[in-house]
């Protein structure tokens, strides 16, 4: 019997399920709030919301890969190349599944996809912080990943909601020596967005302390780091066999979309020209003590011993959404995945009554609700 199959043996599954009800039921009702809100204000605003979750931004790319491949550009008047082989290919894949089997369209199966994976995310959230902290804190983990100003994204036909929900349960078979289970769905990461890297750096740093401490490395072990980086490296090599620029032909086609790792110093410049006026003084401070939040999260992770695949994972998400040129706009979407910096506010909420705890959610989960619908009718999440 595998690792695999012990994981899924009905009664472990049904106790797993009862166990996280509480936290999926809370995001749920989070994540309902959210389109509500976003209904009514499309309502009034005269748009959408139905567009606005499955076709705008990158969420038409998806559509477009998943209805004709790849092979699909657009040039820009700068000269510019934005290429579809930018987007990785497991959330379009899924589209195409879905609307073979149903009568829906690859927009609204991109949809369904989404809003099954981000219950999975939630319930590998929950799974996360409940082995780590117990299950208040699991509970108030997976309702704070609910209530974060740009949660709409994990409602939209985007890839963070499954992304996330891969990541979270390659973490969680790390945490519980299941290598096998963690590297294959590190390799489904992998396929699903560019920062599939932080499972694989994890999942291989979880596995080299331990062959470190107990000087072997057993079968099952090896294994679940060698599936881990299956998939992204698939995919990245062939999109270099594809280009004809072999190992580096990724790299050229994010170059063409104007990302690349520097170390965050386009951003650090870009903060840096908010501070040539008084409304974006306001906006360059508000950056900055966004970025201060971010780090001092961390740290207090750190100081809190998180698991070290939890924190290996944590800083290279944060340091390719932070470090990485690039529209800036995207970056709090980009930290979604970034789901071990909430553990620390989980605990601080878990200490709490019920009844204030469910208070200081509930009013957060409002003003979520009402910037996100804002924000979907404005420059959105690109």
């Amino acid at each position: 019997m595998t690792d695999l199959d012990q994981r899924l043996t009905p009664p472990r599954a049904g106790h797993a399920l009862r166990r996280a009800a509480p936290a999926l039921l809370v995001y749920a009702g989070v994540r309902a709030l959210g389109l509500a809100v976003l209904a009514i204000w499309g309502a009034a605003a005269g748009k959408s919301p139905h567009t606005l979750l499955t076709a705008r931004w990158d969420s038409l790319w998806y559509t477009r890969v998943a209805e004709h491949g790849y092979g699909w550009e657009v040039t820009l008047p700068d000269g510019s190349v934005h290429s579809n082989l930018a987007f990785f290919p497991l959330l379009p894949w899924l589209e195409r599944l879905v609307s073979a089997i149903s009568p829906l369209s690859y927009a609204d199966a991109g949809l369904v996809v989404s809003w099954v994976a981000s219950l999975f995310a939630a319930a590998g959230i929950f799974a996360v912080a409940d082995h780590v902290y117990g299950r208040r804190a699991g509970i108030c983990a997976a309702a704070i990943w609910a209530v974060l100003p740009v949660g709409i994204v994990q409602s939209m036909a985007y890839s963070e909601s499954l992304f996330t929900a891969l990541a979270a349960w390659s973490l969680y078979a790390v945490l519980r020596g299941r290598w096998v289970t963690a590297g294959l769905l590190a390799s489904c990461a992998g396929l699903t967005r560019p920062v599939g890297a932080a499972v694989v750096a994890a999942i291989w740093v979880a596995a080299a302390v331990q062959v470190y401490r107990e000087r072997r490395a057993a079968p099952r072990m090896v294994l679940g780091v060698l599936l881990a980086p299956l998939g992204a490296a698939g995919y990245v090599l062939w999109v270099g066999h594809r280009t004809g620029d072999g190992l580096f032909g990724y790299l050229d086609v994010q170059a063409g979309w104007g990302n690349g790792f520097d170390f965050g110093y386009a951003f650090a410049r870009f903060v840096g020209e908010k501070f040539t006026s008084l409304p974006g003084a306001l906006a360059g401070l508000g950056l900055i003590v966004g970025v201060a939040l971010v780090i001092w999260l961390y740290v207090v992770g750190v100081r809190q011993r998180q698991p070290l695949p939890l924190l290996v994972y944590t800083g290279i998400v944060v340091a390719l959404a932070l470090c990485a040129a690039g529209y800036f706009g995207s970056k709090p979407r980009l930290l979604l995945p970034a789901f071990p910096l909430l553990l620390p506010l989980a605990v601080a909420l878990a200490r709490l009554r019920t009844s204030r705890s469910a208070l200081v959610l509930g009013g957060v989960a409002l003003a979520s609700a009402v910037y996100g619908a804002f924000w979907l009718h404005g420059s959105g999440p690109p």
